[in-house]
Order: C-alpha cells, then structure tokens, then sequence
C-alpha cells in the first residue's frame, strides 16, 4: 500500500488470547500502524471468551469466474468477457474470501489479468488481500489447454518445447507473476481429458522449472497420479497440487524434501458427488482419483508429509468461506491435532508461497492480518466457523465486523 494509505491504518487490539501461528501466547496487545504489526505484548485478559488468529492463506484459488454465480472455465464467460470487466471479479473474488477471513491467497494458472489486480492491491489502488499470481506454463491438449473448447482460436498460451517452456517463464516473469504453475498429470475438470496423460516431457518440465528457479520463481505442479508425483520430486518442484495418487513408497521422499502439499479435498469430494453442473465426465474422473485417497492421506498426515491449505476455491464449487470448512477436513483426514492444522493453514502455508516472515504470524514485523474469532480454534478446530468470526483485518484495515470494545 502506498505511505498515504499506511500512516492512516492503525489499530490495537487489547485484552485478547493471541495464537501467534504457532502457539497461544495468552491474553496480549497488539498494536499495528500501516501494513506492519509494531508490537505483540502480555496484557490483562478484557474479553473472555474471544481469540486472535493470523488470517489464513490459501494456496491454491482460481479467481477466473464470474462473481455473481461461479461461471468460468467450461462455461462461456471467460472467452466473451474483456479482461477489463474480468478484474473487476477477481478483485470481487480476493474481497469476498477475505471477509471470511483468508488474507493471502494465491492463484494457481493466473493471467495478466489476476497479476494486474493483486499490483493494485499492493498498492493500494483499490482495498483488497494479498494475491499472489503463478503463470501456467503446460502443453498443447494439456490440463490447462483444455479449459478452453477445442475449437476456439484465442487460447491462453502454452509452450510445446523445453526452448518454448524457457521463454513462457520468462514473459511471466516479466508480467510480473510470483510463481509458475506445471503439470505433471492429466486433469478431473478439463474437456476431453485423462487423469493419467502425459503432460510434457521430462525435458520440458526439467526446463520450465530450471527456468522459474533461476529467476527466483516457486513452481507448483498439479499431479492427480503416481508417475505425476515422481516427476514433481525428480524436477524439484517446490509444491504438489492435488496429491490424490500418493503411495505409500513416496512417503518418505515428500518428507526428506519437505515440499508443501495442496490436499484440495472438498473440491474433489463435491465433484465427485456431480449434480450441481459438474458434467458427468468430470465426477467419474474424480471418482476415480480419490477412490484410494483418503487412507493414503491418513497414513501421509501421520508420517508427516507437509500438508497445507489450498482449496481450489473459486466461488462456484468451493465458495467464499469454504476454505474454513477445508480447514475442518484437514484435521480429519490427517489425523492432527487441531494446531497442526492451523499452522498448516497459516504460518506454514505462508513459508510455503515464499511469504515466511511476513504474513502467517502475528508478532512485530508482520503484516496485521488477522481474524477475531470465538472460542479456541487451535484446541478444537471445529471453533473455527464463520459464524463464530467477530472481526477480520486485512493490511491492517478492518473489511468484516467491528473489533470489540469493552464498555466502560
């Protein structure tokens, strides 16, 4: 945000139990001035009952919807909608989720148009979260590719050759993305395609990755397969989106090479469930990818694969809010405690996207994104519900509820 906009948002918070992103440090104050948190301090407990939490991050939305009702890829919103009128629902998006408290999000397959909104977030153009944008980097008839109709001519890019890959990184790299996104696997949502196709070769990806790396890049692969998910580890890759092939025999590789896992569960669970407009070809390939998954994931959590929040959010399957309930699966499905999952939801899921020492945390030098929240999320996960939301601060800015005043 810019000085202007800084030296006018500050705020305190006084008397209320603060989990900092990884412990509860009882009742404190917290004191904030612009986008940074100046000071976390013991204080004398004024609201029983109340807690402070970091805001969450998200990493793994799609923003390329319409905000009214979901429409998006599949649907023929994005090919007749301009770019101009586009922003204006990726801003409604970002807003919307982060009154439910989801501070940071990142958009996986962002365009020009999801970069251009989260600059002006940054800097205070127009209010909004921290949005973080990974340009696709995947193949002619790949995942991404078929999002769009076959025969529709003005297709997002694609690079077909690991000289091709090298050059697509470096044009999102200079629009500004803060990520690139791969594909090491076929797709469940995508027209006409496999879960178990080939998605580039060794040399491409190998190529796209060296690429994103050296020029300071994070690079996400989505995988719905086993193979998928060896290629991701072999290349370096730095997260696995979707993970619904995991094997036992991976285990230990995703733990020695600590990469950060999306687990997108309720997403897959709703399409698989179709009705809704999941076309039927889409729920028996989602089916079919989560058919083994949630004993795999159970035995992952326990053997400490690095979990965290992603959702595949995009306001039509997973709504705004829904990332809560994602929250809530987490725990389940792994077999945590319920501060395991808020770290994975939270602190860790921030370091993940590049943004440890930033956000994920409430402690001096941090951004003041935070959720006011009733009861003890980090003791019983089930607390952490919207209706149980009093406030959430966004860049330092209350966006939802009003921050509680004791009465004199």
């Amino acid at each position: 945000m810019n000085d202007e906009t800084d030296t006018r948002a500050e705020g305190t918070i006084d008397g209320i139990t603060v989990w900092n992103g990884e412990r509860s440090l009882g009742p404190s104050r917290i004191t904030w001035r612009g986008d940074t948190i100046e000071a976390v301090e013991p204080a004398t407990e004024r609201f029983e009952g109340l807690a402070v939490i970091p805001g969450l991050v998200d990493t793994h939305v799609h923003l390329d919807t319409s905000v009214l009702d979901g429409s998006g890829p599949g649907d023929a919103w994005p090919l007749v909608t301009p770019d101009e009128e586009k922003a204006l629902h990726v801003a409604g998006h970002a807003q919307r989720f982060a009154r439910y408290g989801v501070t940071t999000l990142r958009d996986l397959a962002a365009s020009p148009v999801q970069i251009a909104v989260g600059r002006a977030f940054d800097q205070g153009v127009i209010a909004g979260p921290r949005l973080l944008s990974n340009g696709p980097v995947g193949m002619t008839a790949g995942h991404g590719d078929l999002f769009t109709p076959p025969r529709f001519r003005d297709r997002p890019p694609v690079a077909d050759s690991p000289d091709e890959c090298r050059r697509l990184v470096r044009q999102w790299a200079r629009e500004g993305a803060t990520g690139i996104k791969i594909y090491t696997s076929g797709g469940i949502l995508s027209m006409g395609d496999q879960v178990g196709w080939r998605n580039q070769t060794r040399a491409e990806i190998a190529a796209t990755v060296d690429e994103a790396h050296a020029l300071g890049m994070l690079v996400a692969a989505h995988s719905h397969s086993a193979a998928g998910i060896d290629i991701a580890l072999a290349v370096g890759v730095d997260s696995i989106e979707h993970a619904t092939g995991l094997t036992d025999a991976q285990l230990p590789a995703l733990v020695e090479a600590n990469v950060s896992v999306a687990p997108t569960l309720l997403v897959n669970d709703i399409v698989a469930a179709g009705g809704g407009g999941v076309r039927a070809e889409s729920a028996e390939k989602a089916r079919e990818a989560i058919a083994d998954r949630d004993p795999a994931f159970l035995r992952a959590g326990r053997a400490g694969v690095r979990f965290v929040l992603g959702t595949d959010a995009n306001g039509r399957f997973v709504g705004h809010g829904g990332q809560l309930e994602e929250v809530r699966l987490m725990r389940r499905a792994f077999d945590w405690s319920a501060e395991r999952t808020l770290v994975a939801s939270t602190s860790d899921a921030a370091a993940s996207v590049g943004l440890a020492g930033r956000v994920g945390m409430l402690a001096a030098g941090f951004a003041p994104d935070l959720i006011v929240i009733r009861g003890r999320p980090w003791l019983d996960i089930d607390d952490l519900q919207l209706s149980n939301i009093v406030a959430v601060v966004s860049r330092g800015r209350v966006i939802s509820g009003a921050l509680p005043v004791r009465e004199r």
